[in-house]
């Protein structure tokens, strides 16, 4: 029996061969991650997650989501996301002091942020940074280091220069992918940014089965029992969590 590839086999290839790479590039910084995400967890810390235009796709991958950890609290403000208006999520997140505004007095001594920038050179991921590693809280980039290397240094400096870990997600500049060698098209930062952070959840539930620690996570609400087993947990992070309401 003959088979047909697909003619989305170089995509597919590139994907699984991107993957691939960021698994072995990020293998010893996902660990270091998942250090400082325990150790939030066991001082009962929150794990705060932020981006900007398409990487609000990865900070809803972090939260409120089935399988996930139930103390993330996302940092959004409506200007960010591109469907309230395109060129407006551009402007905004070039915009000095929108992080200060967004994130306000929401870190705690114990907390964590995550931020998730794929060229990390513009104002709001930059703030944002600088603010949680002025206040002494560790920060986790992740970031695509060939994007930041040739993009407009906007801030004067990247989040990878100020992140206290950065998980980098090798993104090339522009992101597109297809055709090869000059893409168009098939960006693949919000694949490798989902990937990198359930990448970052087995190491923690690895890490927290080796100490005897529990992690606290979402099950789906379309399971037998989920609405039950999720009742506890909503009860103890909504109050500091009000996104969760």
């Amino acid at each position: 029996m003959t088979t047909t590839k697909p003619t989305t086999a170089a995509f597919d290839d590139t994907v699984h061969a991107h993957l691939r790479l960021v698994a072995e590039h990020n293998a010893d910084t996902v660990r270091h991650a998942a250090d400082l995400v325990l150790e939030c967890i066991t001082a009962d810390g929150t794990v705060l997650t932020a981006g900007a235009g398409h990487s609000l796709a990865a900070v809803a991958e972090t939260f409120y989501r089935a399988g996930g950890l139930a103390c993330v609290r996302p940092l959004y403000h409506p200007e960010l996301l591109p469907l309230h208006g395109a060129q407006a999520s551009t402007t905004a997140e070039r915009r000095s002091g929108l992080a200060a505004e967004v994130l306000g007095d929401k870190l705690g001594e114990h907390d964590v942020l995550v931020v998730f920038s794929t060229s990390g050179v513009n104002p709001y991921p930059v703030e944002l940074t600088e603010l949680a590693r002025a206040a002494g809280r560790p920060v986790i980039g992740v970031t695509s280091g060939p994007s930041s290397s040739i993009a407009p240094r906007r801030a004067g400096a990247t989040i990878a220069e100020r992140s206290t870990v950065v998980l980098d997600t090798l993104v090339p500049s522009g992101d597109s992918t297809y055709p090869q060698p000059a893409p168009v098209t098939a960006p693949i930062s919000t694949i490798v940014n989902a990937f990198l952070w359930n990448e970052l959840l087995v190491a923690v539930i690895d890490k927290a089965a080796e100490a005897g620690i529990a992690v606290p996570l979402w099950r789906s609400s379309n399971v037998p029992g989920g609405d039950d087993a999720n009742t506890g947990l909503l009860a103890h992070y909504t109050p500091r969590i009000p996104e969760l309401r």
